[in-house]
């Protein structure tokens, strides 16, 4: 392997992603490992040991993106941006490192202070920038444990018209649910259970991770982190979690029951997804044939905002020329190693 090949990172608040590209700039290996950064920095530093000890022979060029800056560990996002640059310079001494800065490119690490609002949750900006490289035209559908990104493209363009996080979630380019991480209480005010409207109860008491654990679409490695309630990941614990949420025990009702309830539930979310999504496609930007390109541990809601919106579905993985299991899990790693790989010489 040459000694300038690439890793690509997203630094993110719960999860740690590091694709790993070959010498021809193809996705060669990926590592995701569980990374609760609001715990403290030594998460991060952990994670990052246990994704090397994983991938074993590295390049010595990392392509660094984040969402990590948004946790409570740091007062604000211009600290975490300091602190997370400054974490993989510490790790990794001498080697070359570059900061994805959106509209910017790739920045030395020196420059991330002046530059924290272009750093900050870029790595939305990243897959969409390789998604328009690659393809004439389409929606990319980024879902993931914790929220989705939704992010339209055409003639080599990105068209998100937010760039901040506020922004985003103004317009509806970010929608603030995922597949494992939120809490069942975010979903809905009531539910239908029992002949009657319940209000769910505001606790955390179960996640989404539960609801598709229950419909049996939720992969193995989408919920890294602990449960709600610290205790096992089987259908049964997730219905116990779930009977909580309308102030019941799980003996209280049928499996069926509860089953039916998580399907209600995700289709809650599936709904507010294609409203999204329907708004964005609102503006006449893209073409009608122009796809769904999915992504993330939730692609296979973005599979099925496709079908309901009537367009085709490209999974994000279709962009590379290379056989990587999961690779669209761990899109924007993926996409800031190859930008810095085709735009960066070494």
């Amino acid at each position: 392997m040459s000694v300038n090949t690439w890793l690509g990172w997203d630094l993110g608040g719960a999860n740690l992603k590091v694709i790993q590209l070959d010498d021809a700039g193809r996705p060669r290996t990926l590592v995701q490992e569980p990374c609760p950064l609001w715990q403290g920095l030594d998460r991060l530093q952990s994670a990052i040991n246990r994704a090397l000890d994983r991938l074993g022979q590295r390049g010595t060029c990392h392509a660094v993106t984040m969402t990590g800056e948004l946790v409570d560990l740091f007062e604000g996002r211009a600290e975490g941006v300091v602190a997370l640059t400054t974490t993989l310079c510490e790790r990794f001494p001498g080697e070359r490192i570059l900061v994805y800065a959106g509209a910017a490119g790739f920045l030395p690490p020196e420059s991330a202070a002046s530059a924290v609002d272009r750093i900050a949750s870029a790595n939305w900006l990243a897959s969409a920038s390789l998604a328009a490289r690659r393809l004439p035209a389409g929606l990319l559908v980024d879902i993931g444990s914790t929220s989705s990104d939704l992010v339209p493209f055409a003639d080599a363009r990105v068209r998100a018209r937010g760039a901040t996080d506020h922004d985003r979630l103004i317009l509806g380019e970010l929608v603030y649910s995922g597949v494992a991480r939120t809490p069942v209480m975010a979903l809905a005010p009531a539910v239908p259970f029992g002949g009657n409207w319940v209000t769910l109860m505001a606790e955390y008491f179960a996640t989404t991770g539960d609801l598709y654990r229950l419909t049996g679409e939720l992969p193995a490695h989408a919920d890294l982190l602990p449960s709600a309630d610290g205790r096992d990941k089987t259908a049964q614990a997730s219905a116990r979690r779930l009977a909580r949420m309308v102030g019941l025990d799980v003996t209280s009702a049928h499996d069926a029951d509860w089953v039916r309830l998580a399907r209600y539930l995700a289709e809650v979310q599936l709904r507010r997804l294609l409203d999204a999504c329907a708004c964005l496609l609102s503006r006449g930007e893209l073409p009608a044939d122009a796809p769904i390109v999915g992504a993330g541990v939730g692609r296979f809601l973005a599979q099925r905002l496709a079908e309901r919106l009537g367009r085709p579905y490209r999974g994000f993985e279709s962009l590379f020329d290379a056989a990587v299991p999961d690779l669209a899990d761990c899109a924007p790693a993926a996409a800031v190693a190859c930008l810095a790989a085709e735009t960066c010489p070494t």
